[in-house]
């Protein structure tokens, strides 16, 4: 094998890698693939790389830093929450294996977007991808009471606003199971029996797809908003529980079209929170089953 092939086969072993790293500090694939896209046109142009692994890893996470710097004004002026982009692991992913775990929910993802660029970055590298700090320093170009700070902070962060989560998957099979037949049959009543009294819906229509601009807060408010919603869906809507990042969501789709996607978080067996995509733009790499 010449120089060249040898080149282009260490970066597609590691580009699941690279993806997932780019997905998580992004929040949508398309970006993300951008980014490898650019990675991956630098690794050609340069020669004599001792370590491939920590050298596209580091070259992944600053481009990540660079781009989410740029986007933060776009998302400012989103029309309503901005949510991660689904995405579908219910059959061959661009992700590896580590991407299947808690670590790719559409919770976690969203908990994510209140930490900076740097301990974004710095957490996922760490907690996520297992670096030692040593290489995180490295990576970051940052000491390593630095980086021991980032990921400091950012647990706090995350322990604040993410309490007591269950990543049970049956439970969440069940839960999106009980949705889908309410959705399908139009009887909410046995759905909403499973809302916490203090649910939060955050839902994402990118200004093209009904959606709240607020999130929404309590049982009462959330049952209103889904009973005001499904009935609207154009007929021939249908409602199916699908792997989307890793946990059981509900996928309503008109043919082949992916119409919206909803993910929950479970807090002791009830569901706490629920995040709902409905902007197309975000709903093109679900595709069909």
């Amino acid at each position: 094998m010449d120089e060249l092939n040898r080149s282009a086969e260490t970066f597609e072993n590691l580009r699941p890698r690279l993806i997932g790293l780019a997905y998580r500090m992004l929040g949508t694939l398309a970006e993300a693939e951008d980014v490898v896209q650019e990675v991956y046109l630098r690794w050609h142009r340069t020669q004599e790389i001792e370590d491939p692994e920590r050298w596209l890893v580091t070259v992944t996470t600053r481009l990540a830093i660079d781009h989410l710097r740029r986007a933060a004004r776009r998302r400012e002026t989103y029309p309503g929450p901005w949510l991660p982009e689904p995405v579908a692991t219910d059959r061959t992913t661009p992700f590896d294996n580590v991407d299947l775990a808690d670590h790719l929910s559409m919770a976690f993802l969203a908990v994510l977007e209140r930490l900076s660029p740097p301990e974004r970055a710095a957490f996922l590298l760490r907690e996520v991808f297992d670096y030692d700090y040593s290489v995180l320093a490295s990576m970051l170009d940052k000491s390593e009471v630095a980086c021991r700070q980032l990921v400091s902070r950012a647990r706090g962060r995350l322990r604040q606003e993410r309490p007591r989560y269950d990543p049970d998957p049956e439970a969440h099979r069940r839960l999106a199971e009980e949705f889908v037949q309410a959705a399908n049959t139009g009887d909410l009543g046995p759905f909403e029996h499973l809302l916490d009294q203090q649910v939060v819906l955050w839902s994402d229509g990118g200004g093209k797809a009904l959606a709240a601009l607020n999130p929404i807060l309590g049982v009462d408010k959330v049952s209103r908003f889904f009973r005001g919603v499904l009935p609207k869906a154009p007929p021939g809507t249908t409602f199916e529980v699908r792997q989307v990042n890793g946990r059981a969501a509900v996928v309503g789709r008109l043919g082949e079209a992916i119409l919206l996607t909803t993910s929950f978080e479970l807090v002791e067996g009830r569901i706490k929170s629920l995040f709902m995509m409905r902007n197309p733009d975000k709903l093109q790499h679900l595709g069909g089953q």
